[in-house]
């Protein structure tokens, strides 16, 4: 529910900001300080979709409920290896999204094929150029972000071209061992 909140006390500050500065400003200097960014519009959008169309092992917090462009992700796996953990991820939405993908990292340490010890993440969608095609897009949404995430610890765990080579080497050797860090 207080994600909820979130998303209304923005979009209310959205519709206050466009009913002070009116169909037609006519003051260009007072405009541009009032002005709400592309992406900010397109984050109100967005995060109703992500709320609605959450998985189940994903938590989404935003510490600043005026601040769409930056929230945790908790993703708590409910099968394969990673099960029983916890993770946090941080995500930075830059100014010049939806052209550019969110900045990602993962808090937590890990052993994991795709995710380095100091939070780096290997997931295509991430990556600005892609030379496959699955690189971000200026149509991906943060829901795909958060769903590819999710993905990390299930299916989209990749032993063949890890980011962490250690981890996936380790992998090969020990498949029982212990994953967290």
């Amino acid at each position: 529910m207080w994600e909820a909140a979130v998303m209304l006390t923005l979009a209310s500050k959205l519709k206050r900001d466009d009913g002070v500065r009116g169909p037609r400003a006519s003051n260009p200097a007072s405009d541009s300080t009032r002005r709400v960014s592309v992406r900010d519009k397109l984050l109100v959008k967005e995060v109703a979709d992500l709320e609605a169309n959450l998985p189940c092992t994903c938590k989404v917090n935003f510490p600043d409920p005026n601040k769409l462009h930056y929230f945790q992700l908790t993703v708590t796996p409910d099968e394969g290896y990673y099960q029983g953990g916890k993770f946090q991820f941080e995500t930075e939405v830059p100014d010049a999204y939806n052209m550019v993908p969110p900045k990602v990292k993962c808090l937590t340490r890990i052993w994991h094929p795709n995710i380095t010890e100091t939070g780096e993440i290997c997931l295509s969608l991430l990556r600005e150029h892609s030379i496959d095609g699955t690189g971000w897009a200026p149509t991906r949404t943060l829901k795909d972000i958060v769903w590819g995430l999710n993905s990390l610890f299930t299916d989209l765990l990749n032993f063949d071209d890890p980011l962490n080579i250690e981890a996936a080497e380790h992998h090969l050797r020990d498949k029982v061992s212990q994953w967290f860090i």
